[in-house]
């Protein structure tokens, strides 16, 4: 069961996640860029795994180059929209809604491991915010995740 909501400081969140992924960030030379970020609404924890799955995500599908990975934030009348953009392989926008039903693995290789179950927990997680999350990517060309979460009211 979820806790009570309370602020959160989402630039100390993704502080807190980068220093989680420090072992990664290193081994991949990846370099992340993070905007200015708000604090909001929710259960800290959770909005954590939220970043740390989008995040070690753009790490893990790099190309054969440095990841570039930006996080950032728009905010809309009602809305903060947070978003991870990177500079990696992408996939094709046909998937863009079935990358976050819990399925089998999205990229059917060996080269890249997991259960494919990080975007449907974030996907479970934005939307216990109220929020909704999506994505925009082109095969080869990179991706950027979006999410949203209302700002306090």
């Amino acid at each position: 069961e979820l806790g009570v909501f309370g602020r959160v400081d989402t630039q100390e969140t993704v502080k807190d996640v980068i220093e989680n992924l420090t072992s990664a960030i290193s081994k991949s030379k990846a370099i992340i860029t993070v905007g200015q970020l708000p604090s909001v609404k929710g259960d800290a924890a959770l909005l954590a795994m939220v970043f740390q799955n989008l995040l070690s995500n753009a790490i893990k599908f790099k190309k054969d180059q440095i990841p570039q990975i930006e996080i950032g934030v728009r905010e809309t009348l009602n809305m903060w929209v947070f978003s991870v953009s990177d500079n990696g392989i992408g996939f094709d926008p046909q998937y863009s809604e079935r990358i976050f039903l819990f399925s089998k693995q999205f990229h059917h290789s060996q080269k890249f491991q997991g259960f494919g179950i990080g975007l449907a927990t974030a996907k479970k997680i934005v939307s216990l915010h109220s929020g909704e999350i999506w994505a925009e990517s082109e095969l080869g060309k990179g991706s950027t995740f979006y999410f949203s979460i209302p700002k306090f009211v």
